[in-house]
Parts: C-alpha cells; sequence; structure tokens
C-alpha cells in the first residue's frame, strides 16, 4: 500500500512533523513525501492513503499574503530559513483542483502557535473540510503540531507526529 504525505511549510517545522509522520506510517506503507508545488494529480491517484499538512496562518491556511508575511519575518530574523517553496501555490490553491478521492482515505495535520486554539486557529480543521469536500474518507481527527513563538517545533512534537503516523495505521 502507498502513503503520500502532501504539505506546504513556510520555515521547515511542516515538513519535518511530514517526515516524521511518514516514519510513523513506513512500517505499514511504502511512503513518499511531497511539497505541494511538487505534487501531481497522479501522485494523489496513487495513493492509498493521502496525509496533508500546513501551518496555520491567520485561524487557517496560508494565502498568498500570509506566505509574503512569511518571508518578511524570515528576512529579518537570522534564526529562520525560508523554504525554498514557500511563496509559490499553496494548499488553499492546489485543494481547487483536487481530483474527488472516492472513498480514499485521507487524514489532516497542521503546525500552528502553542496557545489555545481560539487564539491560533487550526488549519488542519480546514484540511479535512476540504478532504471531505473532495469525498475522501477521514481516517482519525485533524491534528497540531506545535511550535513555540520563536516558529521552532516544541521538544517531543516530531515523537508524537510519528506515533500519530502509526495510529493512522491501525
Amino acid at each position: 500500500m502507498k502513503a503520500l504525505i502532501v504539505y506546504e511549510s513556510m520555515y521547515g517545522n511542516t515538513r519535518a512533523v511530514a517526515e516524521a509522520v511518514a516514519e510513523g506510517l513506513s512500517p505499514a506503507y511504502e511512503t513518499e513525501v511531497k511539497p505541494v508545488t511538487e505534487t501531481t494529480a497522479d501522485d494523489v491517484g496513487r495513493a492509498d492513503l493521502l496525509v496533508v499538512g500546513a501551518p496555520t496562518h491567520v485561524h487557517g491556511l496560508p494565502r498568498p499574503a500570509t506566505r509574503k508575511s512569511a518571508a518578511e519575518t524570515a528576512a529579518s530574523d537570522d534564526a529562520l530559513a525560508l523554504e525554498p517553496t514557500a511563496q509559490q501555490t499553496g494548499l488553499r490553491e492546489w485543494f481547487e483542483h483536487l481530483d474527488r478521492g472516492a472513498g480514499k482515505r485521507a487524514a489532516a495535520f497542521d503546525t500552528r502557535l502553542s496557545a489555545p486554539p481560539l487564539f491560533t486557529g487550526r488549519a488542519s480543521v480546514s484540511i479535512a473540510k476540504h478532504l471531505r469536500k473532495s469525498a475522501f474518507e477521514a481516517v482519525g481527527e485533524p491534528t497540531s503540531f506545535l511550535v513555540d513563538k520563536q516558529n521552532h517545533l516544541l521538544d517531543g512534537e516530531l515523537e508524537r507526529a510519528q506515533a500519530w503516523g502509526r495510529q493512522l495505521v491501525a
């Protein structure tokens, strides 16, 4: 069986979580991790399980304006490195062209600031909604992985992402 993990990432956190989820899935699935900018309809069509993740920006999925803001933040902070694909097409645009899943299994995750979801929002909820609209069958609940105010993953989040990947197999 094949699992495809598609992600949008600004500073590398969502990519790192996607890779950890793939490790958790790997005993049961042949996994492929791809940025949304490199993911084709054929990639999705070959997958038995689709896992989709993005950073949370302004309570939801990134938009062109929030991607620009992320780039400006990275330019003024030497501790942050912008991902090469960060300002290209994101998940919000990709979902507009996503083929129907016809009952294929899918899961959603996000990265977000470590604060109550009421204040941060959760991109994973938007992702799950888009997947349902495209007739994918949800596997598990949308899940968040947390970053600190300096945009670094909290300790233990990659291990939690790997464990979440294992749970998706069960």
